[in-house]
């Protein structure tokens, strides 16, 4: 450690290293449940379009950080199980925009409620003032890291 770094600092680091393998673990037991109905990358596709709403195809790209032939090949895997749809924008014939259909929603809030089910259990195991000092230190946390907080259910998918 540098001389730098305050002893803090690193505790919280581990600490939260230590926290996020849990997450990333109840996030994969979550995604589970839905095995062989979407990848990782197509659930990731899904939850954008939940909570964005019908985007463009360039704009998914560029919000899952892939390039567009690999989001255009999400679209159709996703579009030939049912689980997104192409639509004309209303604002012009020649821009296809992409939607989460009913079933791709299902989807979705299934794997939401599994990991929201999942991370209650574990919270509920903590002592009641432990539970409200993580609350404090969480928003303390996704403040400092610019993460808007989630204000529906629907917005707890992975992306």
């Amino acid at each position: 450690m540098s001389e730098d770094v305050d002893p803090g600092v690193d505790e919280v680091t581990s600490a939260m290293l230590t926290a996020s393998r849990l997450l990333v673990a109840i996030s994969v037991r979550s995604l589970a449940a839905v095995e062989g109905a979407v990848t990782l990358p197509q659930f990731r596709l899904l939850v954008v379009l939940s909570s964005q709403g019908p985007s463009k195809l360039v704009t998914l790209a560029g919000l899952l950080e892939v390039n567009p032939s690999t989001a255009m090949r999400m679209v159709d895997r996703l579009a030939a199980a049912g689980f997104v749809r192409r639509e004309a924008s209303p604002r012009s014939g020649r821009e296809i925009r992409i939607q989460v259909t009913a079933a791709g929603r299902g989807i979705v809030d299934e794997v939401t409620a599994r990991r929201r089910a999942e991370i209650a259990g574990v919270v509920a195991r903590m002592p009641a003032g432990q539970r409200h000092a993580l609350v404090a230190a969480l928003r303390a946390f996704t403040e400092a890291g610019g993460e808007p907080p989630v204000s529906s259910v629907a917005q707890l998918g992975w992306t």
